[in-house]
């Protein structure tokens, strides 16, 4: 795109690399983790040559956000998003770092995906439709593609290194992390949904499902981590444009799916490069997300624990 160059990869010699996620790098500090987040999108679990210029910064700084609106209703990691307080070490990387990345308490991840649904679509719909019931949970006959359900439910999945998570039942979340721990993300993970659903209506916003993960500290206690409701890990829809029975338009990736699936890629990598005007759209439906849950402009610090 002219003008403008997707920073897809993260380079910080010197600093200790963890892991690489679909989006994500993650740096080892010592006592903290670095989060950075590129500007690498992915769609049907493949990491696309291309990315969106300021995707990361967008995604870290509504997870910032959202960390924030969300804590007093449960601890996170985030210690801070300030670069000006990162350590020495950091300050020569200002150009790859700044607006995109976090410094966190490091964590036991916990291995479940927490999903919250108040609507019902994608794989819930599909397992309704085949079972009338979604991750163990019954559901009424009579449920339309993209209705709301009767009340949120919980419908956990357990993580992939590779291909799709897959939905798993409560009883088998127990059996992973134990019951205390399992009643605890589940109680959590529903209450975060209703705020932020609450909070997302008022800006005109459907959050239809999104998905959350949890960690446990040095002193035992289960706190909230990774990212927390963007684009990439929940569904958006403008309310304006909803109605039940449909597939409603999206503030999400859903653009790169349309465009992949019309495409007749095989969803085997290599992926095929986006084109600009993809890329365009896609990165003005992020950006619209943005301004409308938080009402502010892209910047480079916003929040500080």
């Amino acid at each position: 795109m002219a003008g403008r160059v997707a920073q897809t990869a993260i380079t910080l010699p010197g600093i200790p690399h963890v892991k690489s996620g679909k989006v994500r790098e993650v740096f080892d500090l010592g006592e903290h983790y670095l989060l950075v987040a590129t500007d690498r999108i992915s769609a049907f679990d493949c990491v696309m040559p291309n990315g969106i210029p300021q995707k990361g910064v967008l995604l870290n700084q509504l997870s910032a956000w959202w960390f924030n609106h969300l804590r007093a209703l449960t601890p996170n990691h985030v210690v801070t998003t300030r670069f000006a307080d990162f350590p020495a070490s950091l300050q020569p990387f200002r150009d790859q770092l700044e607006g995109r990345s976090m410094i966190v308490r490091k964590t036991r991840v916990l291995p479940i995906e927490c999903v919250a649904r108040g609507y019902l679509i994608g794989s819930g719909w599909k397992e309704y439709q085949a079972t009338g019931s979604v991750c163990g949970i019954a559901l009424r006959p009579g449920y339309r593609l993209a209705d709301q359900l009767d009340e949120p439910i919980f419908t956990p999945a357990a993580k992939a290194d590779h291909g799709h998570d897959e939905n798993i039942d409560f009883e088998a979340v127990i059996r992973t992390i134990g019951p205390d721990a399992a009643h605890h993300v589940r109680q959590t993970t529903l209450v975060l949904y209703r705020e932020a659903a609450r909070h997302a209506s008022r800006c005109g916003i459907i959050l239809a499902d999104t998905k959350f993960e949890f960690g446990v500290d040095t002193d035992g206690h289960i706190i909230l981590i990774d990212e927390a409701l963007t684009p990439d890990s929940s569904r958006y829809w403008p309310a304006d444009g909803y109605q039940p029975g449909m597939n409603p338009p999206s503030f999400d990736k859903q653009f790169v799916r349309d465009y992949l699936e019309a495409a007749h890629w095989d969803k085997t990598p290599p992926a095929p490069a986006l084109p600009d005007d993809v890329i365009i759209r896609t990165r003005a439906l992020y950006l619209e997300a943005y301004h409308r849950l938080t009402g502010e402009t892209l910047v480079a610090d916003v929040f500080t624990a």
